[in-house]
């Protein structure tokens, strides 16, 4: 039987984990990643039990991931001042596993899918920059990828790739979705992200231990949580007009949170200029009708790209990758269609779940104006009992990777 080909357009997180599964089933994989040195930027993420699940299902034990990132616990919210507005019962042990969370330098986790992606044989081509892409039919055409590839020099090379498969995985502004749903752009949501990693050490001092804890103002939102031994992540997040640019980022953040609770501070102070970043925030608030097109499928940010308030992008991004492996990895010809339309079936809805979500979290904290709005909000969540929030994250963090549709 002919041997199955994969092109994965992306080498981010999704990417990486959608070639590393299809590899496991047997794929020959190759990644089309448009940038030429570090593909994830250094910053942090959360990850709830149910990325973990998906991490379990790549392939990596508990102990590798243990070392990898940080086991914690997610403690709530405050105001702007550090006064409790929703405090989690994170020392009951019938919430703890919806409280539990594990932080880790974004850096570190795409090393540890990088490397256990080389291993099984995935070919990552750098500097490669797509510029079309023809999705073909499941039991017909084989889709074909057109791309370039800058050399040492000034000049490209161009490249035509055929493949049984498709994945899209290259983000928000993903070339692959932009061929295939040229009218499915991302929306920016109004405001822009500080994002840092620190040494431990500037939590010395504070009153914060490294858990997560999320700090909630006018329009406004900050939030800190350990990722390793070593570091610690914070990101603050503000209205601001589109593609602002400020001189000096720091000096805006400091501004930004002038006021707040003295840590927050403390820990904006601890950076320094060449630690931060600050990226403008977009979604996806519908996404493309179907997350599929003939031999092409979209996952990650390219499928659905939701607003951070969830802290759910990279999980969901690792479920994508888990699921296409036990969904699509074993699909031969005659039964790629089903199993592709399996995946969409498994997969849209669940994401876009995740990010309606996400926007109501958006709404109640960062997206929430000034004013009465602000004392409202604090004194209603402050009535509200934590053990039944934490509970309504069921659905959520209960996940497990999917049946296979198609025998081995």
């Amino acid at each position: 039987m002919s041997e199955r080909t994969a092109t994965v357009v992306g080498g981010g997180i999704a990417g990486l984990a959608s070639a590393l599964s299809l590899a496991r089933a047997g794929w020959r994989t190759r990644v089309l990643e448009s940038r030429s040195g570090t593909t994830e930027v250094g910053s942090g993420l959360a990850l709830p039990r149910n990325g973990v699940v998906a991490l379990n299902a790549l392939g990596f034990d508990d102990a590798e991931i243990d070392r990898t990132g940080h086991r914690t616990q997610m403690t709530g919210f405050v105001d702007t001042l550090g006064r409790p507005i929703l405090t989690m019962p994170v020392d009951d042990p019938q919430v703890r596993e919806f409280t539990t969370v594990w932080g880790f330098h974004r850096q570190r986790l795409h090393g540890l899918l990088a490397r256990a992606a080389h291993q099984e044989g995935v070919e990552l081509v750098r500097g490669a920059r797509v510029t079309g892409v023809a999705a073909g039919r499941p039991e017909g055409a084989p889709a074909v990828v057109s791309w370039q590839q800058r050399g040492t020099g000034p000049d490209t090379t161009g490249h035509e790739t055929e493949s049984d498969l498709v994945v899209g995985a290259d983000g928000l502004r993903s070339a692959v979705r932009g061929a295939l749903h040229p009218r499915v752009r991302p929306l920016y949501s109004g405001s822009t992200d500080w994002r840092a990693i620190v040494p431990v050490a500037a939590l010395q001092g504070t009153g914060l231990d490294g858990r997560l804890v999320e700090y909630w103002g006018p329009g406004t939102e900050f939030g800190v949580m350990q990722v390793n031994a070593e570091q610690v992540y914070w990101y603050g997040h503000i209205k601001a007009p589109e593609r602002a640019v400020f001189d000096d980022e720091l000096a805006t953040a400091r501004a930004g949170f002038a006021g707040w609770a003295p840590e927050v501070l403390a820990l904006i102070d601890a950076t320094t200029p060449d630690q931060i970043m600050r990226h403008d925030v977009h979604h996806m608030p519908e996404g493309p009708q179907s997350y599929v097109r003939g031999r092409v499928v979209l996952i990650g940010d390219a499928a659905q790209g939701a607003l951070p308030t969830g802290g759910l992008g990279a999980a969901s991004a690792l479920e994508d990758g888990a699921s296409l492996g036990r969904l699509v990895g074993p699909a031969r010809r005659g039964d790629l269609e089903r199993a592709l339309a399996g995946f969409d079936a498994l997969r849209r809805p669940r994401r876009r779940a995740l990010a309606r979500q996400a926007r109501v979290v958006a709404r109640w904290g960062a997206d929430l104006g000034g004013g009465w709005r602000q004392k409202l909000r604090n004194s209603a969540f402050r009535l509200v009992p934590a053990g039944a929030v934490v509970k309504s994250r069921k659905d959520v963090v209960h996940w497990a990777p999917p049946a296979p549709l198609i025998p081995a």
